[in-house]
């Protein structure tokens, strides 16, 4: 598959097929997303990587603290969201949301269904396999930057296999559930979760695409000789 293919043809998928992924591939994929570029190479990644018995317990044990204390009440690691949202991110959070649900045929006013999908999160969609990437809390910003282009390796390589995955932050808000099942250290901060599978191209959840706004909207150009465009 070629770049530019993984690319357009990466997006969040919301239902797995059941089938397993070999070790071997997943391992394949994180030595290539282990070649993105970071800040002095100081490769500030850690992926921890979940299926089978491992993977149940931990979907098992925040399916019942969550049950107790509903999970966005809980202090997630960092603030993925701001505090106050304004346009024109407001409105593209609001209608991936609306878009989602009525793909779903859930109502807006039905709260019990909603959550209910919410919480399909911490089942991985029904993937395989799953994914927890941290790096040491000691770094600085910058960090951020270098833990998201492999985030995004990791994604473009699994189309490369024919794969696909969906990058859920929902995990920071239950990582002290996740580390009472994996060897993070203190020092080490949860950035997000991936699922990692096949798609189940049939589920309703995967029929929707979100729309892209264009170039046009989010960069300029200065300096280039338009004759030659």
């Amino acid at each position: 598959m070629l770049a530019q293919d993984a690319i357009r043809t990466r997006r969040s998928v919301r239902r797995f097929l059941p089938d397993a992924v070999p070790r071997a591939t997943i391992a394949r994929i994180l030595a290539d997303a282990g070649r993105a570029p970071s800040g002095h190479n100081t490769q500030p990644w850690k992926a921890y990587v979940v299926a089978g018995a491992v993977k149940d317990r931990i979907t098992a044990d925040i399916l019942e603290m969550v049950a107790a204390e509903p999970w966005e009440q809980r202090k997630p690691e960092y603030d993925y969201y701001p505090v106050t949202w304004v346009e024109p991110f407001i409105g593209r959070k609001r209608k991936l949301g609306h878009d989602l649900y009525r793909t779903l045929g859930i109502a807006r006013e039905d709260k019990v269904a909603r959550e209910r999908q919410m919480l399909e999160n911490f089942k991985f969609f029904g993937a395989p396999v799953g994914l927890f990437i941290t790096f040491d809390r000691r770094m600085a910003t910058g960090t951020f930057m270098d833990v998201g282009m492999f985030i995004e390796a990791i994604m473009l390589g699994a189309r490369g296999e024919g794969l696909d995955t969906c990058g859920q932050a929902i995990f920071t808000w239950v990582h002290d559930v996740v580390r009472q099942h994996l060897p993070i250290p203190p020092e080490e901060m949860l950035a997000c979760g991936i699922a990692l599978g096949h798609a189940d191209r049939t589920a309703r959840e995967n029929t929707f695409t979100v729309e892209k706004v264009p170039v046009s909207q989010f960069a300029s150009f200065h300096g280039f000789d338009e004759s030659k465009a």
